[in-house]
């Protein structure tokens, strides 16, 4: 029996056939004309595999943006939904040969897997396709920041404690970005731009409100018991970037609804990207934050 490992070394090493055939020569950290270079991109929570996945979009940003380093921190493919129904168009295959590519252009790609593709974390500590397959990781900024990577689920108490909670809740969630989908095509007619039902829904409901900021709390203190200066993870589907007790707690959104992606400049600024452009358009940046700075970290 195939199982979600088996369809996701198919697809990887499809693509990376695939990048490797139409690659221009490699130039390690030489940046392509039109591109915007960053010393490191976080992203997560793609979910390639499902209608939901605006890869389109994901696919223009990263054409548009480079990076030193690339964090692919967790959700990347939906294994969840993959083992209920096999969904994989171009544009998905298109993703993963780009993420490869960056990897063979000398960008440290570095995966942590999260709950939709767990089947992932049994191989941690392997390379696999020239990508970093690990837990979670540390990442130094620039003046000196430690942030530790991880996704997050291990923070959810439906995750954790009540699975087939999570699946039904799984089911929901997919069931609200196709009524998404049907309304975004309408406003599209009239004009309008880009608006996530979910998002809003998320937002507006009391206890929702309260889970997020619950889950927010908790990876922000166990980064402060682990010693770290700050903490980077997705899972939530909520772009943020905020300071928790004295911990700087950045969550880089998703590739599902907001379409963004958490940014380290050179000089060790951190700053919250919404990619809003087209073919060619600049992306339109959300307020950026203040630098960071060292803190005193009690452990």
């Amino acid at each position: 029996m195939r199982t979600a490992f088996d369809a996701f070394s198919d697809i990887v090493g499809g693509a990376a056939c695939a990048a490797h055939e139409t690659d221009a020569p490699d130039q390690p950290g030489v940046p392509d004309a039109g591109q915007r270079r960053y010393r490191a991109v976080f992203i997560s929570d793609i979910h390639l595999g499902t209608p939901g996945c605006q890869a389109d979009a994901l696919l223009d940003f990263l054409k548009h943006h480079s990076s030193e380093h690339l964090y692919l921190v967790g959700d990347i493919i939906d294994g969840w939904q993959l083992r209920r129904r096999w969904y994989w168009p171009q544009a998905h295959n298109d993703v993963v040969q780009k993420i490869l590519r960056s990897a063979r252009k000398g960008t440290r790609v570095v995966y942590v897997p999260g709950n939709h593709d767990d089947f992932a974390r049994q191989f941690a500590g392997h390379p696999f396709g020239g990508i970093e397959l690990v837990q979670e990781a540390v990442h130094v900024t620039a003046d000196g920041q430690r942030l530790w990577v991880i996704h997050g689920d291990y923070f959810d108490g439906v995750i954790q404690c009540a699975r087939w909670l999570a699946y039904v809740g799984d089911n929901l969630y997919e069931f609200t970005l196709k009524l998404n989908r049907h309304l975004n095509s309408l406003r599209a007619r009239m004009g309008l731009s880009y608006w996530s039902l979910s998002a809003y829904l998320k937002l507006k409901v009391k206890k929702a409100v309260n889970f997020i900021s619950d889950f927010e709390v908790a990876v922000a203190q166990e980064a402060r018991k682990r010693g770290h200066h700050g903490v980077v993870c997705g899972h939530i589907h909520h772009a943020e970037m905020r300071e928790i007790g004295g911990i700087l707690y950045c969550n880089d959104g998703d590739w599902v609804e907001s379409r963004s992606a958490l940014v380290e400049h050179h000089d060790g600024r951190l700053e919250i990207v919404h990619w809003r452009g087209g073919e060619g358009e600049p992306a339109r940046q959300g307020r950026p934050e203040p630098a960071f700075h060292p803190l005193e970290v009690h452990p």
